[in-house]
């Protein structure tokens, strides 16, 4: 079966993979090495795909090198958290059930471990002791790749995508005090740590108030240039025997600013709607026809605002940068600059906006383009 040449809304794979060679390279000597990388970037520039495509060529590359990885999106609880590390870390570090089990066993014996198969091979791990019991005495998990990659005597990269939700836990930041005074004293094994909410997590990493603070290397991943993109779209609309000029493929990076996410889709739909040659029309054609299916979600997310934090992104649009000055707190009706202080904070921590080199953006390329065309023209 043909597949699309463009991916998104999963993470992207080596032949879907563009640039970020600089990154790749910096992550790669960071895994060999064993220093401990932090990713922060806005929601769906890449994160995830940066990791794993780094993970499979190591994985390639490395016999000595296991790469686990983690997505603890799901995770509501720490004793949820110590079964899903437990599990995994036995996992990648076993080449069959057999010795996934024995390992437990071995390693993990004053937990009195159970591991059970469901038909298709996916293992879950208990264990015997009561919560108070794990909560209290944590380490024989929590030193797990450690004691692994020092008996095989292999290196162990673990992986944690959605590395915040960690802050949703009960008693987070003990939990986190704990996960620090463990994994820093690992020489064996590297944690690579990231997620999706890059306001939390900068305040998980780059607070110096907080237990992870320093921990690693910290990578801010920047947006892939117009360059690339309009390079890599060119590559594949000629590897399926369609034609888009290198200006063409550039036009719609540029159009979406850009965003991973939305280049890749309008790509894709513009592959679509290209019999054999693109031009400009279909381009456009398919941004607007993006643009209209998530109207409705669009519409559902303006009505969460208040009538000022609309008024902010009214000002945002128009290319205003000082929002504090009275001419503009009168004209956008934001309130004192007091107000406008909270009108930041609250759609900073809700990733509506973003604050990049003092310049403040609306983080969504095409609810921007929404609220232009669709939203303030009529009001």
């Amino acid at each position: 079966m043909k597949r699309l040449p463009f991916i998104f809304g999963k993470s992207s794979d080596s032949i879907n993979f563009t640039d970020r060679e600089e990154e790749s390279e910096r992550l790669e000597l960071n895994f060999k090495s064993l220093i401990n990388t932090t990713i922060i970037s806005p929601r769906r520039w890449g994160k995830t795909s940066l990791v794993e495509n780094v993970a499979e060529k190591i994985r390639k590359e490395e016999k000595d090198i296991k790469i686990c990885m983690l997505d603890i999106f799901n995770v509501r609880t720490e004793t949820g958290f110590y079964e899903y590390f437990a599990k995994e870390v036995l996992s990648s570090t076993s080449s069959r059930w057999e010795e996934m089990a024995e390992n437990a066993k071995i390693f993990l014996s004053h937990l009195l471990p159970r591991i059970t198969f469901s038909p298709d091979s996916q293992a879950e791990i208990s264990f015997g002791v009561g919560w108070e019991t794990l909560q209290k005495n944590p380490d024989e998990i929590l030193n797990l790749p450690e004691t692994i990659a020092k008996a095989k005597k292999i290196s162990v990269i673990v992986c944690i995508d959605e590395f915040q939700s960690i802050g949703d836990f009960d008693e987070s930041l003990s939990f986190q005090r704990k996960l620090r005074s463990h994994w820093q004293r690992h020489h064996n094994v590297a944690y690579c740590l990231f997620g999706s909410k890059k306001t939390m997590l900068m305040d998980i990493f780059a607070n110096s108030a907080m237990p992870f603070y320093r921990f690693g290397d910290i990578m801010f991943l920047e947006k892939i240039s117009n360059k690339k993109w309009g390079e890599f779209i060119n590559k594949r609309f000629a590897d399926t025997k369609k034609k888009i000029t290198i200006n063409q493929a550039e036009y719609l990076a540029q159009l979406v600013n850009n965003h991973s996410y939305y280049v890749q889709q309008l790509a894709q739909q513009t592959w679509l709607r290209t019999k054999t040659s693109c031009n400009r029309q279909v381009i456009d054609e398919s941004l607007q026809s993006i643009k209209n299916q998530l109207s409705l979600l669009f519409i559902g997310q303006v009505e969460t605002l208040t009538t000022t934090q609309i008024n902010f992104l009214k000002a945002v649009i128009d290319g205003e940068t000082v929002f504090a000055s009275q001419a503009n707190l009168q004209k956008y009706k934001l309130g004192s600059s007091a107000n406008l202080k909270k009108i930041k904070t609250a759609l900073i921590n809700r990733e509506i906006v973003d604050i990049a080199t003092l310049k403040v953006e609306i983080l969504d390329p095409i609810f921007q383009l929404w609220l232009t065309e669709n939203y303030f023209t009529k009001k």
